[in-house]
């Protein structure tokens, strides 16, 4: 067999969906960067909304799209695989569709638009992995996964630039931003569905099996690794709101440190989330994961002791360490989906995804609180407790 090492870029292109499907990943996170960073702005700017009542909509949109995945799950372990990525792109389109009908004031309609968009931004990345999953197998589905991330991340960043340099033009700029957003959404579902890729349900096996990683590895039971992976998903949360949260409100820094953080995040999880996952792939993919904790917990501790640095040096020294905790994170997002893919019963792959998915969105949902709540008690507060938690979801992952 051959190693992943051996992966050849057209290889990987196939296990990833082919060129179809590949431009469709990147028109879709292209219009997701568009729009995702200017909900809350295209609430309050173009809308009239209060800040609070724009927060709730959004925040009713993320609770709606994680009870929507049992649903997305049943569905995917009945075989669809191209359709259900591309319902996701659709839903958004209606979302998009809506935000732009919605009248200034109406509270109403945008908490529908953004509930819309919350299923679609959930419901994706569950698919996508099942999608990836029926094509290829073993270490070649780790690295499409792990290339399919890595172009999503240029594609947000990329709309996200995008997005920044047309906020100069107001109101009519946030509404062409919005068009622009639903047209790349209609295109990337339009490419998804021409793929056509099903999968044949398969009957539940009468022998009970014992979960084993395909490196022969005894696995974590599935419960303990959903657990942890709340924990673990705080680190996607730590260079967008603890970093600029710490540096900007309480170190008084200037906010080129927090785009030099998020711009340097995107950068390294682009060009090394293939070869870093591809180069791990040769170890047992819960040993990874749980470096992946204990690299997180280093990067914590290293914010915790740059916090006690003179006005100067904290600012840049938090930067250079914001490196090492996307390196956990490259190594957290190469590990953990590959994990619970390989452990799934090939019957129940949706529903175990749609569930990994959940824990996922749980973790993104509770950490800006839990930031929020920790950071104004000292650094100590923050990021022990933050590192704490990782070590401890690091030891269950490993047993």
């Amino acid at each position: 067999m051959a190693t992943t090492a051996q992966i050849r870029p057209r290889a990987l292109l196939h296990a990833s969906g082919g060129p179809r499907y590949a431009v469709a990943l990147a028109v879709d996170a292209l219009g997701t960067g568009l729009l995702r960073p200017f909900l809350l702005l295209y609430g309050v700017t173009v809308l009239g909304l209060s800040a609070p009542a724009t927060g709730i909509a959004m925040t009713v949109g993320i609770v709606a799209g994680l009870l929507c995945m049992p649903a997305v799950g049943r569905w995917l372990d009945r075989g669809a695989r191209s359709t259900v990525v591309a319902a996701s792109m659709l839903v958004r389109v209606l979302g998009v569709v809506l935000l732009l009908a919605t009248p200034t004031g109406n509270t109403g309609l945008f908490t529908t638009a953004a509930l819309f968009l919350g299923i679609g931004n959930q419901a994706w990345p569950a698919a996508h992995a099942a999608l990836v999953a029926t094509i290829a197998h073993r270490r070649e589905r780790d690295a499409a996964l792990a290339g399919g991330r890595a172009l999503r991340n240029a594609g947000l960043g990329a709309g996200a630039l995008l997005a920044t340099a047309c906020l100069t033009g107001g109101t009519t700029a946030l509404q062409a931003l919005a068009v622009v957003t639903a047209l790349a959404y209609l295109a990337a579902a339009t490419l998804t569905w021409s793929v056509h890729v099903h999968a044949h349900p398969t009957a539940p096996s009468a022998v009970p099996v014992v979960a084993k990683d395909e490196g022969g590895e005894p696995a974590p039971r599935m419960r303990t690794l959903l657990a942890a992976n709340v924990i673990y998903a705080f680190c996607l949360n730590v260079p967008e709101i603890a970093l600029p949260l710490v540096l900007v409100t309480q170190m008084h820094a200037s906010p080129m440190w927090p785009a030099v953080i998020f711009v340097a995040n995107t950068v390294l999880v682009v060009t090394l989330q293939v070869p870093v996952t591809v180069l791990l792939s040769r170890f047992p993919r819960r040993s990874v994961l749980a470096v992946a904790g204990v690299v997180l917990t280093a990067s914590y501790l290293g914010f915790l002791a740059a916090a006690s640095l003179a006005h100067g040096w904290a600012a840049p020294t938090i930067t250079a360490v914001s490196v090492v905790c996307t390196l956990g994170e490259i190594i957290y997002a190469g590990s953990a989906t590959a994990l619970v893919t390989a452990l799934a019963p090939a019957h129940a792959l949706g529903r175990v995804l749609a569930r990994f998915q959940l824990s996922t969105g749980f973790g993104l949902a509770v950490s800006p609180a839990a930031i929020t709540t920790l950071a104004p008690h000292g650094p100590a507060a923050l990021w022990g407790a933050l590192a704490a938690a990782t070590l401890l979801a690091a030891s269950a992952v490993a047993g």
